[in-house]
């Protein structure tokens, strides 16, 4: 039985949350408050942690640090919060999605679904050496993309954003995280090289760059590899 750890101090949504989530066969735990929400993980272990951000004693970033001190269980945050700046701070603290309120059941238990199924799939976890999508392959070791039966040429940078992306499948990379990894830059304002080198990117990889399968942009956070 999957286990989710339910951190929110709202009553109600607590009772809606653990009403459909045991429905569907998960074992749901409950914390109204960051410090019960640290007790919980550590001894019931769950398998994906469903977090608010305004808790009562504790902001909801300072959990996820906590918990990414020892764990990477997969931590779904959910949050009236609708700032790109608070979502990106979640996101660099850790988070491996973020649902605005109010949101729809289908839609969290959908992103829930993820969440667990690339923990227990590691698709392309480290270590990986070949990531085969329908389109095309890229060989982590040999640095090398085949799309068609043929090699696709990409620069330096273009092949380190897109291996960011790949060895973390499903997960939301952050504009910040990629240009200080890619450029060394953390800064917003040059948020125009990622759009650029994206977009140099979906055209050689995407059968339909404009609506692109792989490389998702999630506006105003950043982007995801989906394989």
């Amino acid at each position: 039985m999957t286990r989710v750890l339910v951190v929110e101090d709202d009553p109600q949504l607590v009772r809606a949350l653990v009403i459909n989530l045991q429905a569907r066969h998960y074992g749901v735990d409950a914390a109204p408050d960051g410090a019960a929400a640290l007790r919980l993980a550590a001894t019931r272990q769950p398998d994906v942690v469903l977090l608010d951000l305004g808790l009562p004693d504790m902001d909801g970033v300072d959990v996820i640090k906590a918990l990414r001190g020892w764990t990477r269980v997969p931590v779904l945050v959910l949050s009236a919060r609708q700032a790109s700046d608070e979502k990106v701070a979640a996101l660099d603290a850790g988070a491996d999605d973020y649902i605005t309120k109010p949101f729809s059941i289908d839609d969290l238990l959908a992103r829930l679904r993820a969440a667990v199924r690339r923990t227990d799939d590691t698709p392309h976890a480290p270590g990986t050496v070949l990531v085969e999508t329908a389109d095309f392959t890229i060989d982590l070791i040999a640095k090398k993309v085949v799309r068609d039966g043929q090699d696709v040429r990409l620069t330096p940078t273009e092949w380190h954003l897109l291996e960011i992306l790949v060895t973390s499948p499903g997960r939301l990379i952050t504009q910040k995280h990629l240009l200080q990894e890619v450029w060394g830059v953390p800064q917003r304002s040059k948020t125009n090289y990622l759009r650029v080198y994206m977009a140099q990117l979906r055209r050689k990889l995407e059968t339909d760059p404009s609506h692109p399968r792989y490389l998702i942009t999630e506006p105003g956070m950043g982007y995801r590899f989906e394989g």
